[in-house]
C-alpha cells in the first residue's frame, strides 16, 4: 500500500508531537529523579557522579511506565495544532475524514508501542536492573540477599558476625520446605549444619519442630522446637521479588518457571507480562480516546484546558489501572479480567465515541 501525501504528512506531524512530549515528561523525569537520588545519597560518602548516574539508569524505566500518558497528551496537542492551522477543513477536502486521521493515529501507536515493548522495554529493564543493583551496594541491606533459580530459594543472611546460607526447595503458604542452613563465622568458616523438613517464616524468628544439627567436631544431634532468628521473615521474601521492571521478557519467562519450580506464586509476573503484551493496544486505544475527546470538545477552548483536562484523563485512567490490579493480586478478580476490564472500558468508550465521528 502507497501512502499518500496528506497520510505521510500526518504520521510526520503526529510522530513529531509524540516526540516533543516524551522529551518535555523525561525533562520532567530527569528533574524529579536527580531529587530523589540526591536525598537518597545524601547520607552517603559519595560524590555527585553517583546520583546522576542513579538517575541516568531509572529514566528510561518511568519513562516506560507514563508512556500511554503521553500518548494521550500527545495525541490532545496534535489536533490543537491542526485546528490552529485549519487543516481538518483541508483533510476532509482530501478525502481524509475524521475516522481517517484516528486510524492512522491508532495504527501508528499500535506499532510504536510494538516497537517499544521489543527494544525500549528491553533497553529499560537492564538499566533498571543496574540502578538496583548499584543501589544495593550502598544500602544497609546489602549483606541480606535473596534469589531463586532452578535450585529452589537461596537466602544470604547475616546476624552477629554470623553468616548464615540458607536453601529451601519451595514455599508453602508461610512454611519454607526441605530447609537447608549453612552458618559460616567472620573468617568464613563452617560452624553448623542445620536440615528440616520445614520451617515457620511468619516472623524473623523461625520456628522449627524437627532440626537435625551437626556443628563441626561434634556428632549428630536432632532438636525440637528450635528458634532460629533472621532478618528475614514472609513478608520480606515476598517483597524481594516485586520489582519485575527491572527484567527482561526472556528472564521473566526464566523467573516464572523458577517460581513454578519453588511453589511460589506467579501471579504477579502473569500480571506483568500480560500489562507487557498488551501494551501496544494500551497505547492505541489511548491514542483512540484523546482523539474522540478532542474532536467532540468544542474549538474555542484555551490550550490549559486540554492540558489539564488529559492530566485529569491520566489520573483516572491511572487509578482504574491501580485498583483494577489490587484486586487482581488479591484474587478478588480474575487475573487476566484485572488486567484487561480497564482496557475494555476504554476500547467500549471509544467504540462509542465513534460512531457519528464524521460529522464532528
Amino acid at each position: 500500500m502507497i501512502l499518500k501525501t496528506y497520510q505521510i504528512y500526518v504520521i510526520k506531524f503526529y510522530l513529531s508531537m509524540l516526540f516533543q512530549v516524551s522529551l518535555v515528561f523525561f525533562g520532567l523525569i530527569l528533574i524529579l529523579n536527580i531529587f530523589e537520588e540526591m536525598s537518597y545519597v545524601k547520607d552517603l560518602d559519595v560524590n555527585l557522579f553517583y546520583p546522576l548516574l542513579l538517575t541516568t539508569l531509572n529514566s528510561p524505566s518511568v519513562l516506560y511506565t507514563i508512556f500511554p500518558f503521553i500518548f494521550l497528551i500527545a495525541t490532545q496537542f496534535f489536533f490543537i495544532r491542526i485546528d490552529e492551522k485549519n487543516e481538518l477543513s483541508l483533510f476532509k477536502h482530501s478525502s481524509l475524514n475524521n475516522f481517517d486521521i484516528i486510524k492512522i493515529i491508532s495504527l501508528v501507536s499500535f506499532f510504536l508501542g510494538v516497537l517499544i515493548v521489543t527494544c525500549f522495554y528491553h533497553f529499560s529493564a537492564k538499566l533498571k536492573h543496574m540502578h538496583l543493583d548499584i543501589k544495593n551496594k550502598f544500602s544497609e541491606d546489602n549483606k541480606y540477599l535473596a534469589v531463586v533459580n532452578e535450585n529452589g530459594l537461596w537466602i544470604k543472611d547475616e546476624i552477629e558476625n554470623i553468616t548464615s546460607i540458607i536453601n529451601a526447595n519451595r514455599i508453602d503458604k508461610n512454611l519454607l520446605i526441605s530447609v537447608t542452613i549453612s552458618q559460616f563465622d567472620k573468617e568464613f568458616e563452617l560452624i553448623r549444619n542445620i536440615i528440616t523438613e520445614e520451617a515457620d517464616v511468619s516472623s524473623n524468628e523461625w520456628k522449627i519442630k524437627e532440626a537435625l544439627i551437626s556443628e563441626v567436631g561434634f556428632e549428630e544431634k536432632k532438636m525440637k522446637n528450635l528458634i532460629f532468628k533472621t532478618n528475614f521473615n514472609l513478608e520480606k521474601i515476598n517483597s524481594l521479588f516485586s520489582n519485575l521492571s527491572s527484567l527482561s521478557l526472556f528472564e521473566l519467562y526464566d523467573l516464572k518457571k523458577d517460581y513454578k519450580s519453588l511453589g511460589y506464586s506467579t501471579l504477579e509476573v502473569d500480571a506483568h507480562n500480560h500489562k507487557i503484551f498488551s501494551y501496544p493496544l494500551y497505547l492505541m486505544v489511548m491514542s483512540v480516546f484523546s482523539s474522540i475527546i478532542m474532536l467532540n470538545i468544542k474549538r474555542n477552548k484555551p490550550k490549559i484546558f486540554n492540558l489539564i483536562l488529559g492530566i485529569l484523563l491520566s489520573v483516572l485512567i491511572y487509578y482504574i489501572n491501580y485498583f483494577s490490579n489490587l484486586l487482581g493480586e488479591s484474587e478478588k478478580l480474575p487475573l487476566e479480567l484485572s488486567v484487561y476490564v480497564p482496557l475494555t472500558i476504554l476500547i467500549l468508550l471509544s467504540t462509542i465515541g465513534l460512531v457519528r465521528i464524521n460529522e464532528k
